[in-house]
């Protein structure tokens, strides 16, 4: 208790080396004093919580930091405008007919058969656009999202 500073943990600790005790019974050498090797044992093992306790803590902080750094580089690396400028350039580099499909499901809200309805073509062929866009978009922005990624990882 005075190496610890709580009750519960004591209890715990003193029900560990008992478990220890007994499971190392064999090894015990029957020359040395019962009652100090229980004490010492307890001992060791209250200190090896308290070790064991500010390792967890400094993983802990240590987690709390890269998370921060992370957050810190994402926001001052890149700003808005700039990721803005690249989606809209990403969506420039688009051909013209993906183009047209995607901004009219993003920008317009249009499901994919009032798309299809409106241009004449077949809701399939939306779909096909519509995947193509996506995945020219998620190209051409993969730098970004090597911010988030750490983020979403750590938390």
């Amino acid at each position: 208790m005075r190496i610890v500073r709580d009750q519960d943990t004591a209890e715990e600790i003193v029900q560990a080396t008992f478990v220890n005790l007994w499971e190392k019974r064999e090894m015990i050498r029957s020359d040395i004093s019962f009652r100090s090797y229980l004490f010492r044992a307890a001992y060791n093992t209250a200190l090896n919580y308290i070790k064991h306790k500010k390792v967890v803590a400094r993983h802990v902080a240590s987690k709390q930091e890269r998370i921060e750094e992370v957050r810190r580089n994402f926001v001052s690396h890149q700003p808005d405008f700039e990721l803005q400028k690249r989606i809209d350039d990403a969506l420039e580099s688009l051909p013209p007919q993906c183009q047209r499909v995607f901004r009219m499901s993003r920008e317009e809200g249009l499901k994919y058969h009032e798309i299809a309805e409106e241009l004449g073509i077949s809701k399939k062929t939306v779909e096909v656009h519509m995947g193509k866009a996506l995945r020219i978009l998620r190209d051409s922005l993969s730098d970004y999202l090597m911010f988030f990624l750490p983020i979403i990882t750590l938390m």
